[in-house]
């Protein structure tokens, strides 16, 4: 089939669907079905409150208690006044990936805003009418906890739903990538992997003398800048991403003006800019804008922060894990010969080596011709060992790094000298995670990012966790290691 352009044949070029105003119809009605759900858990919320204070033990139970109708005016004022409060929160700005941690925070947050607001307004607005009635503090705690419990389950229910009509196709949004090179082919291998995230590829834009046919099985549209806005029109594009490697200012200027068209949502890729230069923050000098390339976020106060909750950590796993300890020591006894405890010199802050500790899950002397990248079956480890690395159970013992300041909880992960020597050659900016206290797990081992996997983005992961530390970055990322520990879904760990 001829395309729009006279440089270019295009083959096997995607059918424009004809289901866009069902498209549009069904984002509508799971964004109401979203506010319904919350009105109706923050109900099942207040209802089981109302229950508990008459049924569970923690305060005193009442002898009577008011009929659950005589609420009625209560419910409604804080069942409204929550629903506002998320629509201010932007909880209702339905994202196609986010942090379900981070959601459960803000909707902690916003219901405990919320009830806290309904109680002092219905003393207001209620007292002395017919409306007034009795609230006391008990139940005012369990309408509290039962509110935030069930907002939080409602919320997975409607993720739960929303990804199975995306999977279905139903919510889905056309999308075009333009760009070539990595960058676009990394860009379309994670979306592919993702099909939860609702978007329906119609295909590529690229330059001209590259993917003359097809990129990674999309079939090339039109090459950029010239065909943007005929690929856009022609296939009925809702959203729109540009994946450039190394763009030229005056490109991108000039494809972002072709692509505000209509509705189109456009997002930039980013590439090895933001790589190289970190987090962008517009500051000023006076009146004059400056923009900052590199702020890094652990300093002052923030590291006694950090390492007061390393100690508490540390100190608290220790403590309620040797049984555990004491138990895996026996057991490796009983299989093979060698220490329990294995200690491999790592570099950490400022470049200083230190002694990591480990559970030893390899047989010994399985490095003696040098040290080298752990595979999957690799006929070194141990069948305990096996066991211990799929768990990361053979990490724990780094407890005792961190107590002795060697280690964070949480920071990039420590390498051998050899390799640290080796990577600092070959990538930029990959001593300067070794300016922060490694840690026993990151912001780069959460998304996969361990064993045998790519240099360059863990070291992108790396600085960006450095420049955007946060305690609650840290809180997230310990209860991201632990849940994906326990549902065996730590990628890479062999």
């Amino acid at each position: 089939m001829a395309g729009n352009s006279s440089s270019i044949t295009f083959i096997d070029e995607p059918v424009v669907p004809q289901i866009v105003h069902t498209t549009h119809r069904t984002k509508v009605l799971l964004a109401a079905l979203l506010i319904a759900m919350d009105g109706l858990m923050l109900l099942l919320g207040f209802v089981a409150g109302y229950v508990a204070r008459l049924e569970l033990p923690f305060f005193a139970r009442p002898e009577t208690q008011p009929a659950l109708l005589s609420y009625a005016a209560i419910i409604l004022l804080q069942t409204m006044t929550i629903i506002v409060l998320f629509y201010f929160s932007r909880l209702y700005h339905q994202q196609r990936a986010f942090s379900r941690i981070d959601q459960m925070r803000n909707i902690i947050g916003v219901v405990t805003l919320g009830v806290l607001l309904t109680n002092g307004l219905q003393e207001l607005l209620f007292r002395n009418s017919m409306l007034d009635v009795a609230y006391p503090r008990s139940m005012f705690f369990y309408v509290w906890f039962f509110s935030m419990a069930m907002t939080i389950l409602g919320r997975e229910l409607h993720r739960w739903f929303s990804i199975r009509v995306r999977l279905r196709g139903l919510a889905n949004d056309n999308l075009l990538i333009i760009g070539s090179g990595k960058t676009a082919r990394d860009l379309v291998g994670r979306i592919k992997n993702s099909p939860e995230l609702g978007y329906r590829m119609m295909g590529v834009v690229t330059a001209p003398e590259d993917h003359q046919g097809r990129m990674m099985g999309l079939p090339v549209l039109g090459n950029y800048p010239n065909d943007v806005v005929s690929v856009i029109d022609r296939y009925q594009i809702d959203q729109v991403i540009i994946a450039l490697s190394e763009p030229r200012a005056e490109l991108l200027i000039d494809l972002i003006r072709r692509c505000q068209r209509g509705q189109v949502d456009l997002k930039i890729y980013p590439d090895m800019f933001v790589y190289m230069v970190g987090d962008l923050n517009v500051d000023e000098l006076g009146d004059t804008p400056l923009l900052t390339v590199r702020d890094i976020a652990l300093r002052g106060w923030k590291l006694s922060l950090k390492r007061s909750l390393d100690i508490t950590g540390a100190m608290v796993g220790l403590v309620f894990l040797s049984p555990l300890f004491l138990l895996t020591g026996i057991l490796m006894k009983l299989e093979s010969r060698g220490s329990v405890f294995f200690t491999q010199e790592r570099i950490g802050m400022d470049g200083r080596p230190f002694p990591m500790i480990k559970f030893r899950s390899m047989h010994p002397d399985s490095e003696a011709h040098g040290p080298g990248w752990t595979t999957l079956d690799d006929d070194r480890i141990t069948r305990l060992g096996r066991f211990m690395r799929r768990t990361s159970w053979d990490e724990i013992p780094q407890l005792i790094n961190v107590l002795m300041g060697h280690m964070s909880l949480v920071g990039p992960r420590p390498e051998q000298p050899s390799f640290v020597k080796r990577f600092s050659e070959q990538y930029p900016r990959y001593m300067e995670r070794h300016r922060e206290m490694v840690g026993m797990t990151g912001w780069a081992q959460v998304h996969g990012l361990r064993g045998d996997t790519s240099i360059k983005d863990r070291i992108a992961y790396d600085l960006w966790y450095v420049e955007h530390w946060s305690l609650w970055l840290d809180i997230k990322i310990i209860l991201r290691t632990v849940l994906q520990t326990l549902l065996r879904k730590s990628d890479n760990a062999y």
